[in-house]
């Protein structure tokens, strides 16, 4: 792969002008998908590049000026790409807010961004504007997309999509956004994602098309895509995974983007769309594996013997290096009879591979995917390295690590045992912060990523920890919690949890249970409860968990094994400050809200 200075994808240095080019080859072909109404209604490479050049006409005749960031808050949907490539194509910076925001969080992007122009979702959305409003003075003009309970509304700063639309369409030089979109270099800004803030305020960092070209093009060599590929897109767009899978890579790869209707109708989306490729966050292939076992322990004493037998013969089988006759024919009947419906079942008919990255996943959890005959990859990226440094491939697949580094780019380990990355996907800068940028760089140039990990004989990386959650002993021993954390979540029981114990003289552990099949195993048992939190004071799920708990410590250094654990007994959501949007327990949060539980255990 060419890592020059020059990194062009089929001839293009810049995502706008490779979406320009993929516009004009697809045409009328199907771009995105969404569903209005219980149907998916279908929209095209040209609706695409139409309706984007509306808006970045609009934002030149509202004055935004190249290298000025725009602010989307809305959940994903086709809108939200067409205003991040009008925006990007005349040379402005688009910056995502995550839907879960507060007012406050609002002001303070718009107030770090110094951004003009603000789109919004609905009413909802256009609220938090309103109430913090006069924080945020820079903030001239707000685009709202739907119309809903707006009718009557009106504000001299606030416009709605359609008017919006009107405004690029009816502008006298039509010609200035392709002169814009020409003048786009590729060390120009592509994008600006905030980082989550869970140490400090949040920053911006900028991704250029530099970045984001080297990153599908890195992406076509590691990665087996199709232009017949459909995806599905549910992670938030503010995150760089999901703007990397569901908008750049089938920019340049011309699959097609399904939008999930919604955070809660994932899994059911999934089902209608049957995706070739799917990215998700561990939580979400834990919860279908959680399905799954719970559906087994429905399934009678025949659907019990019959899936274990599929899913022991489909793990023999994945694993190994030369399968003779009698289990590939074995592994056949399995999938014909079991393994295939349960895919069908699943929405993971098609998927020649599936990939789980923003944190760690159970080597378990890849194996029985491996074994149901879908292929998980694990990958190992952040926003700063532009979404994916690493990665697994289906053909050469070293579970147990997130893969080799993408080509053209390198890792090291330093005395400390922190990763470093150097390469063609590092960000540029982050915005207006050239000393936090500074911090993040090593003096010959390499990425501090703040993760602990090892690199094995074939290249591969294993991240182990990050240095903030290393946790020193009262005795003086070091731990590193990410492992013993996958180890619980792999449980269809445990959703979540934090490892407790620095300073401290033993383990301990918060956990939050998963609603779903704790219900169910509640209600199987007839166990009285009368809400999450009585669940969780269950004396029986108490010791459901503390069986999990002492499962898991059997695989860990007396040193390393809870000797205590406590339930949250409030149900979170995206909403709660505790949960990043990717559903990850915030470790400092945690600590500072469940301070008496913590104590208690000690």
């Amino acid at each position: 792969m060419n890592t020059d200075d020059v990194i062009s994808f089929d001839g293009h240095s810049t995502i706008v002008s490779l979406w320009v080019a993929r516009c004009a080859e697809y045409g009328e072909r199907t771009c995105h998908r969404e569903k209005k109404l219980g149907i998916w209604h279908a929209y095209s490479w040209r609706e695409y590049y139409e309706t984007s050049k509306k808006i970045g006409l609009a934002l030149l005749e509202l004055g935004v000026k190249p290298c000025e960031p725009v602010l989307i808050l809305a959940e994903d949907r086709r809108e939200w790409l067409y205003t991040d490539l009008g925006a990007a194509s005349i040379g402005g910076i688009p910056a995502g807010v995550y839907t879960t925001d507060s007012a406050k969080q609002l002001a303070y992007l718009a107030n770090d961004s110094g951004a003009r122009v603000l789109f919004v979702e609905d009413d909802e959305q256009l609220d938090k504007w309103l109430e913090s409003a006069d924080q945020m003075p820079g903030i001239e003009h707000v685009i709202v997309y739907e119309r809903e309970g707006l009718a009557t509304f009106s504000h001299p700063k606030v416009r709605f999509y359609d008017e919006l639309l009107a405004l690029g369409e009816n502008a006298p030089d039509q010609d200035r956004f392709e002169q814009a979109l020409q003048k786009v270099r590729p060390d120009d800004p592509r994008m600006m994602i905030y980082t989550s803030g869970t140490t400090g305020a949040p920053k911006g960092a900028i991704l250029t098309h530099r970045n984001m070209v080297y990153q599908v093009l890195a992406g076509l060599e590691r990665f087996n895509f199709k232009e017949t590929d459909e995806q599905l897109c549910f992670l938030p767009l503010c995150h760089v995974l999901e703007r990397l899978v569901s908008v750049d890579a089938p920019i340049a790869n011309g699959s097609t983007v399904n939008f999930a209707e919604s955070p809660e109708t994932v899994f059911e989306n999934m089902q209608e769309v049957s995706p070739h490729t799917f990215v998700g966050v561990p939580r979400i292939w834990e919860k279908i594996y959680s399905r799954v076992t719970i559906m087994r322990s429905d399934a009678g004493p025949i659907g019990v013997r019959a899936y274990d037998w599929a899913f022991n013969t489909g793990m023999r089988y994945s694993q190994a290096e030369n399968p003779s006759v009698g289990l590939r024919l074995a592994n056949q009947l399995a999938q014909w009879t079991v393994l295939g419906n349960l895919r069908r079942m699943l929405g993971l008919a098609n998927a020649r591979r599936v990939a789980t990255g923003g944190a760690p996943s159970s080597p378990d959890l890849i194996r029985w995917y491996g074994a149901l005959g879908v292929p998980m990859v694990e990958a190992f990226g952040m926003t700063e390295t532009g979404g994916i440094a690493t990665a697994n491939t289906v053909d050469d697949n070293h579970i147990t690590t997130a893969g080799k580094p993408l080509p053209g780019s390198e890792l090291k380990i330093d005395d400390n045992g922190e990763l470093l990355i150097k390469g063609p996907g590092i960000f540029a800068s982050y915005w207006n912060k050239p000393e936090k940028t500074a911090e993040t760089f090593t003096s010959d140039g390499w990425l501090k990523t703040g993760d602990i990990g090892k690199i094995d004989e074939h290249g591969c990386l294993t991240i182990t920890g990050r240095i903030k959650d290393v946790i020193i002993t009262a005795g003086g021993k070091n731990i590193t919690p990410t492992e013993i954390e996958s180890s619980l979540k792999f449980s269809p029981y445990i959703s979540d949890a934090v490892v407790i114990g620095d300073q401290r003289k033993y383990l301990t552990c918060l956990i939050m249970i998963d609603q779903e099949n704790v219900e169910k195993f509640a209600q199987d048992r007839a166990i009285p409860f009368s809400d999450f939190a009585s669940l969780t004071r269950a004396q029986e799920v108490l010791e459901l968990i503390r069986e999990v708990v002492t499962t898991v410590n059997k695989d860990f250094a007396q040193v390393e094994q809870i000797k205590d654990f406590r339930l949250i007994d409030l149900l979170l959501t995206a909403e709660d400050e505790e949960l990043t949007p990717t559903m990850k327990l915030k470790r400092s949060f945690v600590n500072e809200r469940h301070k008496a539980l913590i104590d208690d255990m000690y």
